[in-house]
């Protein structure tokens, strides 16, 4: 019977014992037979038995060994390569947990700090309450008022000294820029309330928290990574490498300070999310420097008129935004790694915007998704391939992979912002604005580093043109309809376009009315996972189409298209994140520079920031800037952002296509087309995976002034049930929900119109001859009315699809909210209406109070009836509406 024994390394530990009981004596493996194991293990460290006895007899060094003790000598080496990278796991977390639990009593000394505050505050604040009861004079209610003044000025926004625009003024702010950010970073300059979701631990992000009630929006997040603090100074001042928003950053001058560190005076674009708002450009100082406990610190801000300074460059397309104290504290921990606390603090001009956005710029947990947790994460990325853990996907490094998402999320972003010095011009329309159709003619349009333009333009001349639409969607999870999007992609995509998209980036692209898709032949999608984050939030991807079977001049042709695709925001806990869908036609042989024309969707929940007042509620006006002075009445709406129910957010679309000059005009025509059948399958999307309403919804505003609405509600529920024969709303019978509250809150916009103004029919009948044939007996019907019909009810969806208030609801005339086809259609319809009780009218166009088109799926028109079955109004449901 064999006994093994294991020994003790000898030396500086190249020598390893393996004995086996042979007459009683132990032997020892040579410092020659450790190190030929050991170029045996790091080839195969689990060898076969015919690859063991293949080793004893090509290395003569150990033929005195048989094969199963090189079997025992190969189990104990992986057993102690399993406990060293054990014994480093467990090392690593408990540097991570001793520096997560520093960041924590660090955060926990802030909030106590912030405690005391807030109790000398209350304790100041109940001395002016006294004080203000016991007063009796004017003078003394000047006082309090005066008093409370002081209260809210405790910490007022700093008023700078102006400042030369010399390295001594500009040190000064610099130094100054410091003290704030450092205040915010690690004090109580801001309120910060912990983001949803956001739970310290050894593998979360970190601990991230967004600004409560403070100029601007502001997001903080403090994380650990295991990178040198110098790397990671190195990667967060590239900020195109993570921030997708940004366009462009321009370090114009470069000024070393007396105490080691450097200011430097920076211009950077960043890009427009959508297609409904203007782009937004900084001018800053940037000013990096460490401190005596050997931190790094890195802090910007705006170099405005207020602060003095240089002025910077002007862009006429970009609005000019103000970045507050901000930056990026670096400390570096026990063991290796760094602590890192990042503040993000701009403000926006968020009323530069349609109002419907607003939300959207006054968002600081959006500003913390889109900068500070992408910060985070792109050093986490990198900490992971700096260590090779991140494995290698279609054979190609992780930072090749990256650079491929960042060409799409660049490349999307130029078509949806189209600016002019990149060469973007836009089209004529075609009568109706809601696609918005631009070319590029420029050389460098497609973005690769060996793309052959002249092949496919310098002889014919062409270039790409963008075809690119915004809506809003009621109802729907931004996550769930990318997703749905993303799996189920013959739901909305054309393969005859995709094909087109493909050829076109081909020597010999096909003219567009060459190409039409055989019917019954469209192939199946295939998802290639090629890399993701670590925190699967994006995943890249390659998508084959297979089988696509296309007409070229009458010769059938056979053709898989890939598609690189870029997914990310799927994930439905994400607060504030935005979900997108980007892909790019490639070729079969995917260059890592090969030419991307990146098109796609993307979804932006729009969260709407607290009010105390519900008269700061925003317009669904998606197209309309701000009017200074407007008089225009505010609604009130429910603003529960936990509720997916009341959930709103925009919708971007922009693609892509390659054209020849002789073909612009055709290609043109199919984009506009090609865009509005995609806007309408996501919106049958939409209304498909729409969360319909529940009888457990709470009520924050009930209409008022409307003493008979519970009636009428009735009145208009009994009226379509007995014309359809189908419920309208549906009561749970174990709540007390009435039904005001069902149709208040129903998904889709309901609205009724007076009978006040009668309509009344009029027939005309008359006979017109003919040359050929006997007199013909002409009818004609018409519909007159005697003062247009107003509207008098609506619940909240009727009111966000007009654009109005229940009060200002009564001023607006139903033929005002209807188009030509509508208002000729609807006359055509009324006595079917009258007499049957109801009628379904097709998918049209109608107009908000300020005059902006809505498209809606299909609409009901009902005679509601009274108690006496005699008709009160008529009431219109529109299906699926939305702003385009």
């Amino acid at each position: 019977m064999a006994m093994v024994v294991s020994g003790r390394e000898a030396g500086k530990g190249q020598q390893e014992a393996a004995a086996t009981m042979d007459a009683g004596k132990y032997v020892r493996y040579t410092p020659e037979q450790v190190e030929a194991l050991e170029r045996v293990y790091c080839e195969c460290p689990k060898p076969s038995s015919l690859k063991r006895q293949q080793l004893v007899r090509e290395c003569p060094i150990l033929f005195n060994i048989e094969p199963k003790q090189i079997k025992v000598w190969f189990q104990n080496r992986r057993c102690r390569e399993k406990q060293r990278k054990e014994a480093f796991r467990l090392q690593t977390v408990n540097r991570k947990l001793n520096a997560m639990n520093k960041l924590l009593m660090e955060e926990n000394d802030r909030l106590q700090k912030q405690v005391s505050e807030l109790v000398y505050e209350n304790g100041y604040m109940r001395q002016q309450l006294h004080n203000a009861s016991v007063a009796t004079t004017d003078t003394s209610c000047e006082s309090v008022v005066t008093s409370g003044q002081h209260q809210r000025q405790q910490n007022p926004t700093p008023q700078h000294p102006q400042r030369d625009a010399n390295p001594a003024g500009l040190l000064a702010i610099a130094e100054e820029t410091l003290a704030e950010f450092l205040s915010k970073a690690t004090g109580t300059a801001v309120d910060w309330v912990q983001m949803v979701g956001m739970k310290p631990g050894p593998d979360s992000i970190g601990i991230v928290a967004v600004s409560h009630n403070c100029s601007g929006v502001a997001a903080r997040a403090c994380g650990l990574v295991s990178l040198e603090p110098t790397k990671v100074a190195e990667i967060l001042k590239d900020r195109p490498a993570w921030y997708r928003d940004c366009r462009c950053i321009d370090v114009l001058t470069v000024i070393p300070t007396s105490n080691g560190g450097n200011i430097e005076l920076i211009y950077m674009q960043t890009y427009a999310p959508t297609t409904l708002a203007a782009a937004r450009d900084f001018w800053t100082l940037r000013y990096t420097r460490g401190l005596e406990d050997g931190s790094l610190v890195i802090c910007e801000r705006s170099l405005t008129s207020a602060t003095g300074g240089p002025t910077g460059p002007a862009s006429p397309n970009f609005i000019r935004a103000e970045m507050l104290s901000s930056g990026y504290l670096i400390r570096p921990c026990e063991g290796g790694g760094s602590m890192i606390h990042i503040v993000d603090h701009v403000d926006l001009d968020a009323w530069s915007v349609p109002e419907v956005l607003r939300p959207l710029y006054e968002s600081p947990k959006f500003l913390a998704q889109k900068m500070t947790i992408a910060a985070l994460r792109h050093l986490r990325q990198i900490a992971q391939e700096t260590s090779g853990e991140v494995p290698y996907g279609g054979g190609r490094q992780p930072a090749v992979l990256r650079t491929f998402s960042q060409r799409l999320s660049r490349g999307f972003n130029d078509a949806v912002n189209g600016f002019a010095d990149d060469g973007w011009l836009l089209l004529s329309s075609d009568g109706i604005e809601d696609v918005t159709i631009a070319i590029n003619s420029s050389s460098n349009k497609l973005i690769g580093s060996h793309v052959n333009s002249s092949a496919l333009f310098s002889t014919i001349g062409g270039g790409v043109l963008c075809a690119k639409a915004s809506m809003l969607l009621q109802n729907v999870p931004p996550a769930i309809l990318v997703r749905f999007l993303r799996e189920h992609r013959s739901e909305w995509a054309d393969c005859g376009v995709d094909a087109y998209s493909a050829a076109s980036l081909r020597t010999s692209p096909y003219a567009i009315p060459g190409v039409r898709t055989s019917s019954g032949l469209s192939g199946s999608q295939v998802i290639l996972p090629l890399a993701h984050t670590l925190e699967h939030e994006e995943f890249l991807e390659v998508i084959k189409l297979e089988g696509h079977v296309f007409n070229q001049d009458d010769v059938v042709l056979s053709r898989d298209v890939f598609l690189l695709q870029l997914c990310s925001g799927v994930d439905e806990d994400a607060v504030g994140a935005c979900a997108q869908l980007v892909f790019a036609p490639i070729d079969e042989s995917f260059a890592d520079d090969v030419p991307l024309l990146p098109s796609g969707f993307r979804v932006i929940p729009l969260e709407p920031k607290t009010v105390d007042s519900p008269a700061a509620s925003r317009t669904l006006d998606l197209a309309s800037m701000l009017e200074i002075g407007s008089g225009a009445a505010s609604r009130s709406v429910n603003e529960t952002a936990s509720s997916s129910y009341n959930l709103r957010s925009v919708l971007t679309i922009a693609f892509q296509f390659t054209f020849e000059n002789h073909l612009q005009d055709n290609v043109a025509v199919m984009a506009r087309q090609y865009v509005r059948s995609v806007v309408a399958s996501v919106q049958r999307v939409a209304m498909a995976i729409a969360p319909r309403p529940s009888c457990q919804i709470e009520v924050e505003h009930i209409p008022q002034g409307f003493p008979e609405a519970d009636t009428l509600a009735c009145w208009i529920s009994q009226s379509y049930r007995a014309h359809t024969g189908l419920e309208i709303l549906r009561q749970c019978s174990q709540t007390s929900d009435s039904l005001l509250k069902l149709l208040w809150h129903h998904s889709d916009a309901i609205v009724c119109c007076s009978l006040k103004a009668r309509f009344r029919i009029y027939a005309s009948f008359f006979m017109r001859p003919h040359s050929k044939h006997k007199n013909t007996c002409m009818t004609e019907m018409f519909v007159l009315l005697q003062g247009s019909p107003v509207f008098t009810f609506s619940n909240q969806a009727g009111l966000d699809m007009l654009e109005t208030t229940l009060i200002a609801l009564q001023d607006i005339a139903l033929e005002k909210t209807l188009d030509d086809g509508g208002r000729k259609l609807l006359c055509s319809e009324f006595p079917k209406i009258m007499q049957q009780g109801f009628s379904y009218l097709p998918a049209g166009i109608c107009l908000s109070s300020m005059g902006r088109p809505v498209s809606y799926e299909q609409a009901v028109a009902w005679k509601v009836l009274n108690e006496d079955d005699s008709p009160h109004c008529l009431a219109f449901m529109f299906l699926n509406w939305s702003f385009v």
